[in-house]
């Protein structure tokens, strides 16, 4: 499926979130950033507990990340309405805004709005990719959620925060578990690489006078795959654009993006620092690895610039919330055999709330380890106890702030 952020298909989904938790006895804020919050109230006033995620996809994503995590705060909403429940404080479900940053290019921007951690500026003037021209203001705008609400943990302050989510890897199902316990996120830093050459026509130009920038971008970002490896990091590339675009030019200009990580910030750095160097290097013709001199031609010297678009340090989580999704999915699967201590490959928006409250999240299995994809896939059963887990976890962090408060 495609629901961009800020789309038409994301604002029909955020009108049926809007409606549903409505309907389920909840107070709806919208704030600066289009993050939406619907609370329903405790017996006593405070902070809500809440259970989050987000409804945008990549361009041909599936059906669950993210997706998961908020349905599953609904249903919490609606178990909690049939039943009866009253909690001692206010529980939410929130949807957070442009989580992929598949469209507007940074990646979990409104809960890093929400923290503290991007300017709100910045937020509102970040351009969709490809042709277009949108900002994230002028969408929000555009769809009707630019929200009066500063986007603010002092505005929408948060007791505790807990995010169900597939586990967009192999590990679970490949060891015959259900239930991920998420102590942590790996950090990653994500950049914009320029290399910049000259055009010239592909006939007349031989190769020692080439200043080639597609040839050297395909070189550099083989070069990222093997320092990552000695590193035992991830290095990877999703986006390349080239210029003028032309079958029989030598492409002047190459832009394509840089993704690092690693759960070690020091691993993270490591690798930036020695990519840095050795881009530089092989610019202006130095061999590295066999790089240039396997059978090629050296041609004219490049440049090459970095521009740092995301960093996101590793983050620990609560152990508080640890400790609540332990408990629950112990009590849910009946088996500690079943359940496994996890740091999760992938940021999330858990990664910016943890900076504002306690947080933690949980992971169910991703059939084949697959996501991004439309083959995505997470059975109904290991869905359902995930929700059963959310749901016991927010329960009991509720009762642990009326022991303690």
């Amino acid at each position: 499926m495609s629901r961009l952020a800020l789309s038409d298909a994301d604002k029909q989904a955020r009108d049926w979130f809007v409606e549903t938790t409505r309907g389920l006895g909840c107070e709806v804020t919208v704030d600066a950033m289009g993050n939406i919050f619907a609370v329903r109230p405790g017996r006593r006033n405070g902070a809500a507990t809440f259970a989050g995620s987000h409804l945008d996809t990549q361009p041909a994503g599936g059906r669950y990340d993210g997706i998961l995590g908020v349905l599953a705060g609904i249903e919490m909403l609606r178990v909690l309405k049939d039943q009866g429940v009253e909690t001692e404080f206010p529980v939410g479900v929130v949807n957070w805004t442009n989580e992929e940053g598949a469209r507007f290019p940074i990646s979990m921007t409104s809960s890093g709005v929400w923290a503290g951690e991007i300017t709100l500026d910045r937020a509102h003037s970040l351009q969709e990719v490809g042709e277009g021209t949108a900002t994230m203001k002028s969408e929000l705008e555009r769809i009707g959620y630019l929200g009066s609400t500063p986007a603010s943990y002092r505005s929408m302050p948060m007791a505790a925060h807990f995010e169900l989510h597939i586990e967009q890897g192999p590990i679970l199902e490949a060891e015959q578990q259900k239930v991920g316990i998420v102590k942590g996120v790996q950090a990653y830093r994500w950049f914009t690489v320029d290399v910049f050459g000259r055009e010239a026509h592909t006939g007349t130009t031989p190769l020692a006078n080439r200043a080639d920038a597609m040839l050297l971008a395909a070189r550099l970002i083989a070069h990222s795959h093997r320092v990552a490896t000695v590193h035992s990091a991830l290095a990877s590339t999703g986006i390349l654009t080239l210029s003028p675009g032309s079958t029989n030019t030598i492409p002047g200009h190459v832009r394509f993006a840089l993704d690092i990580r690693s759960p070690s910030d020091a691993t993270v750095n490591a690798v930036e620092a020695d990519l840095k160097q050795d881009f530089a290097a092989l610019a202006v013709g130095k061999d590295i690895g066999g790089l240039s001199n396997y059978f090629s031609t050296r041609g004219l010297p490049l440049r090459v610039e970095w521009r740092t678009d995301s960093d996101s340090p590793a983050t620990i989580f609560h152990p508080d919330c640890i400790a609540a999704v332990r408990a629950s999915a112990e009590a849910v699967v009946g088996s500690s055999e079943l359940i496994r201590d996890m740091t999760s490959g992938a940021g999330h928006d858990s990664v910016y709330a943890s900076r504002r409250c306690p947080t933690s999240m949980i992971f169910v299995p991703s059939r084949n380890g697959v996501s991004h994809n439309p083959e995505e896939y997470t059975s109904p059963e290991d869905c359902a106890v995930g929700a059963a887990v959310l749901l016991q976890s927010v329960l009991r962090y509720d009762r642990l702030r009326a022991r303690r408060e």
